[in-house]
């Protein structure tokens, strides 16, 4: 069986929780027919407390507003400068599980960042991409009737200072990196573009559609 296209939508910057609330709404409403997607976004800045979050790793949020949410893990930040790829991807339908897709989505990055000649990697116990015990990419879904939504979030040109206002993933002292700083993508649309590459290439998509905003 051909694998289905994988339609892509550029979004531009957004706040958090119309995105969210959009991604929710588009995995309850799609159907054994629907297209999968990857939505690509920056955010306006943002903390994000996952179900498994701890209130002791949200230090000192200050003027940043905290938002509780349904993904997996810890707290993270998005902000300006990050680039955010959530894949809407009907997972029963591709015949891949949960663990299978965290780990195709890590090595999409790491292949991204080795075009650049950078060296990193994943953690088995940690979710995410890592440089040098830094960490460059953060993870997180939610599967919800077979279907993945949320996604990862890789830091390439933006102010890190936020994320010394919590611990982040839950991670006390985790030092933050960004692809700019480690001579990788130098903007969020070049690294945009790079990923959208390895990631389709990674799941195995053959047909990238590609789209301006949510509705047509």
């Amino acid at each position: 069986m051909q694998t289905p296209a994988l339609h892509i939508r550029h979004l531009g910057r957004q706040d958090y929780e119309s995105i969210w609330h959009a991604m929710q709404s588009y995995t309850d409403n799609r159907d054994e027919n629907s297209q999968d997607e990857l939505w690509i976004v920056e955010h306006n800045p943002v903390f994000t407390q996952g179900q498994a979050g701890k209130a002791e790793h949200i230090l000192n949020p200050g003027d940043i507003p905290v938002i509780q949410v349904d993904r997996g893990g810890q707290v993270t930040y998005h902000g300006p400068g990050q680039l955010v790829v959530y894949p809407l991807i009907d997972i029963k339908r591709a015949k891949i599980g949960v663990r299978e897709l965290v780990n195709k989505i890590e090595q999409s990055i790491v292949d991204m960042l080795n075009i650049y000649g950078v060296e990193a990697y994943a953690k088995a116990d940690a979710p995410g991409v890592y440089v040098n015990e830094r960490k460059v990419a953060s993870l997180g879904l939610r599967i919800r009737k077979g279907c993945s939504f949320h996604g990862l979030a890789l830091n390439v040109d933006m102010d890190l200072a936020p994320f010394q206002r919590i611990n982040p993933c839950g991670y006390a002292g985790m030092e933050m990196v960004q692809c700019k700083a480690l001579n990788g993508p130098q903007t969020v649309d070049e690294a945009s573009e790079k990923l959208i590459q390895t990631l389709s290439k990674i799941l195995g998509y053959q047909e990238l559609v590609h789209h301006q905003g949510l509705v047509e």
